[in-house]
């Protein structure tokens, strides 16, 4: 039985809390679960002491949904009640920024088209006779490059691009699988793919219409960006000092919370 400070922590409520804690082994989620709710515990039991979150106002930098749950939003408000943290100084803004410039840069944005033959993951039939269909789609390509439209509107199975010939129009990273992407910055502005691009959705035929890359942002530019980073990251350390300071003033119980990472602060 987990023990804080007197308040007990059963298995029942463990079990249920693991299905959010994704991990390689039953204990293991069990375990995090665990770790999870004496943290929860240990702040609604701080905030309780403090007289935080009676009134439940608005929550602070934790999360300021309004649809946060009443405890939530009382461990929320007593983080922001808790927490100072200084503004990051321009010295040090800019001390990141020269560090780091290749993390501030604006995104590569591509124009591209694509026909797709659909075939689900582990269908292995529905696989090959995609692949064989994607195959012979693109040696007619090679043959006749201006016949892509035609056969996208013919053959694709992408309804919302098939009827536009193929186009994607403008996308960015983020937007396509990484399969897809690769296979983007493996090709010149008008460039066909090579073979067929397998994805989870199937097989792909690409072209790659034309690429706009991304540029280095100034400092002036990436100044709020870099500032958000280095808030966010001050913010985590200071939540996790805080909570280690609950957990060496407390008295827990049944599980050893040495070391234990505050589901808080991942």
């Amino acid at each position: 039985m987990i023990t804080v400070n007197g308040t007990a922590i059963s298995d029942e409520a463990i079990a249920r809390e693991a299905q959010y804690h994704p991990a390689g082994s039953l204990d293991e989620a069990l375990r995090e679960a665990a770790v999870a709710l004496v943290v929860r515990a240990l702040l609604l039991q701080e905030a309780a002491a403090l007289g935080v979150g009676e009134s439940l106002g608005g929550a602070g930098p934790a999360g300021d949904e309004e649809s946060l749950a009443p405890e939530e939003r009382t461990i929320a408000e007593l983080l922001d009640c808790e927490i100072t943290l200084p503004a990051a100084d321009e010295e040090a803004l800019r001390r990141y920024y020269e560090s780091n410039r290749e993390r501030f840069r604006s995104p590569d944005l591509f124009e591209a088209s694509h026909i797709l033959f659909a075939a689900p993951p582990g269908r292995s039939e529905a696989r090959a006779q995609a692949l064989a269909a994607a195959t012979a789609t693109l040696e007619t390509l090679r043959r006749d490059p201006a016949s892509f439209e035609r056969l996208a509107k013919e053959r694709s199975a992408d309804t919302e691009s098939r009827e536009q010939g193929g186009h994607l129009g403008q996308i960015t990273r983020g937007q396509t699988t990484p399969e897809f992407e690769a296979c983007l910055d493996s090709l010149s502005a008008g460039e066909l793919c090579r073979e067929p691009v397998a994805t989870r959705y199937g097989y792909h035929l690409i072209r790659l219409d034309r690429a706009i890359r991304g540029r280095e942002l100034t400092f002036t530019m990436a100044r709020d960006q870099v500032a958000e980073y280095l808030g966010a990251r001050a913010w985590t350390q200071a939540v996790h000092q805080y909570i280690e300071l609950l957990v060496g003033k407390a008295k827990i119980e049944g599980i050893e919370m040495a070391g234990a990472t505050s589901p808080l602060v991942q």
